[in-house]
């Protein structure tokens, strides 16, 4: 009996022994999530951390080589603040920053990233100016001005019509990017620009814009913009009984998702995506399931990109060789390194990356039909 337990004792410290050099034999991976948690841009931020959080939980959970430890800053969409948020990941040990959610402080951060060397891999920020300069910032998201390019084209392709006015906030660099490079190709694809309207940050009356539209007998109206606004602009068409076919971007999305919008006033509204929870390949269906148990929600654009940007930056510190002591500015030179063949296949699609940090993918088009989406035929 005694040889028994002695011999059980000894398998036990063994196992004990193996585990543990186990456990030292783990990476730990310290990435840091900034974006707005709080404040009116939350829904986005909230979004990519939540996205970023079923990442981490799987790579966890799947054992292997490396564990991630994902350090949450709340930047609140503000400029200032998220220099404090940058700096307070640092300090809690990120070796690279997914990050941020939004345009203007992506660019802020991303600049003192850029003198720090500090790797940033931005899930949803697509101004052209948030990697312009900069070696050290990628994207995930599709810049802005391909999305005005892309929407011209699909207006096209899709005999949608020909006679289009654009509503725009010409106060917000998203925005007014993508009417720029929307204006000029519809240009090369003859269709007409029968009606601008602009906007500002705090606008909530668009009736004057609305109006004009329908003046000019826009049959397309396109809104490059936030889902806020356009949920205004879906209610007071709906007032004048204009119906026109509205044509979204990638910010719209999550327009479903607002408290209080009543979805018939989305009916029929096109927008180009890269990411629709409505797909069912077993990628898209096993994340949206975790997702929906996780927050009691559907998941949005957002969480789809932060979600591939968690195992972007993984498989790219695996293969630049990344240990738990590799310092943030090592780390940054690492994945630079890696990023220039880089390639990348995702819930929001097939991915290389231009010299200028920009990604390569083509975004879908969906129409919202009785609150989903559904895809164009």
């Amino acid at each position: 009996m005694k040889k028994i337990v002695a011999f059980i004792l000894a398998l036990a410290m063994a196992l004990g022994i193996c585990s543990a050099l186990a456990d030292e034999d783990v990476i730990t991976l310290k990435i840091a999530h900034i974006g707005p948690t709080t404040g009116d841009a939350a829904l986005y931020g909230l979004a990519t951390l939540h996205g970023a959080q079923i990442a981490v939980k799987e790579i966890n959970e799947a054992g292997g080589k490396y564990r991630i430890e994902l350090i949450e800053e709340d930047d609140e969409h503000d400029v200032q603040k998220v220099i404090n948020a940058y700096n307070d990941a640092l300090d809690k040990g990120a070796q690279m920053i997914l990050g941020t959610t939004t345009s203007k402080p992506c660019e802020a951060a991303g600049a003192i990233g850029y003198e720090d060397r500090v790797f940033f891999l931005t899930p949803s920020a697509s101004s052209p100016e948030v990697v312009g300069g900069k070696d050290n910032v990628y994207q995930v998201c599709f810049p802005d001005p391909s999305m005005g390019i892309f929407a011209a084209e699909a207006m096209t392709k899709y005999n949608l019509g020909t006679k289009v006015a654009v509503i725009y906030n010409n106060a917000d660099v998203y925005s007014s990017g993508i009417r720029e490079t929307f204006v000029a190709r519809a240009a090369e694809l003859n269709l007409e620009i029968v009606y601008e309207g602009v906007f500002g940050d705090n606008d909530t009356d668009f009736t004057v814009q609305v109006g004009k539209a329908k003046e000019a007998e826009a049959e397309i109206v396109f809104l490059p913009m936030y889902y806020t606004p356009a949920s205004l602009i879906l209610k007071t068409a709906k007032s004048k009984d204009y119906s026109p076919i509205f044509f979204g971007v990638d910010g719209m999305d999550g327009i479903l998702s607002m408290d209080g919008f009543d979805s018939s006033l989305a009916e029929g509204v096109m927008l180009l995506t890269p990411f629709s929870a409505a797909a069912t390949d077993e990628k898209t269906v096993s994340f949206v399931k975790a997702y929906e148990e996780a927050f009691g929600e559907t998941p949005i654009q957002f969480a789809a990109d932060a979600y591939d940007g968690i195992y972007i930056l993984k498989d790219l510190a695996e293969k630049a060789g990344i240990t738990s002591e590799t310092t943030a500015e090592e780390a940054c030179e690492l994945l630079i390194a890696q990023m220039k063949d880089a390639s990348f296949s995702g819930l929001t699609g097939d991915m290389t990356w231009n010299e200028e940090g920009g990604v390569n993918k083509e975004p879908l088009l969906k129409k919202i039909v009785d609150g989903k989406y559904a895809d164009v035929e």
